[in-house]
This record gives structure tokens, sequence and C-alpha cells, in this order.
């Protein structure tokens, strides 16, 4: 079973996260869209936009974490 909601995440929620819970997050992620797309290609997916809901949410996570790789955004957490 695929766990988490249907809602997408807020980038406010996921910029209160540090380096370390965003990576979590995105392995979490990526897990759940493995599990979406093996349910959507068997027929036993009832909601479909889910899928591209968290294809979006990974990107949100994506950007946060090169953001903080390229200086841009200091990460939750850090001695600034």
């Amino acid at each position: 079973m695929v766990k988490g909601s249907a809602a997408p995440l807020k980038m406010t929620e996921l910029k209160e996260l540090s380096l370390l819970e965003l990576q979590q997050r995105l392995r979490d992620s990526l897990d759940n869209l493995e599990a979406l797309r093996f349910q959507l290609d068997s027929g036993q997916l009832p909601n479909t936009a889910r899928v591209r809901t968290l294809r979006r949410d990974i990107a949100k996570i994506r950007t946060l974490i090169r953001e903080i790789e390229l200086g841009i955004r200091k990460p939750k957490g850090s001695v600034a």
C-alpha cells in the first residue's frame, strides 16, 4: 500500500526541513512513485492524479536540495 496523502506538499513546509530530512523525503517519494506506477500499470490505482502530484512534489524537493548545494539557500539547522 502506498503511504502518504494525496495533498501536494507546500514549499513553505519543505523549506523548514534540514538537508537530511529533504533527502529522506525524496527517497520516500521515489519509493511511493515506483509503487504508484506499478499500481497504475496493473489497473489498481483509483486516483491517477496522484502520480502527477507526486512527480511535482519530487521536483520541489530536488529543487530545494539543489539550491542548498549551490549555496542559494541555507539549510535549516545550519549555523549562519
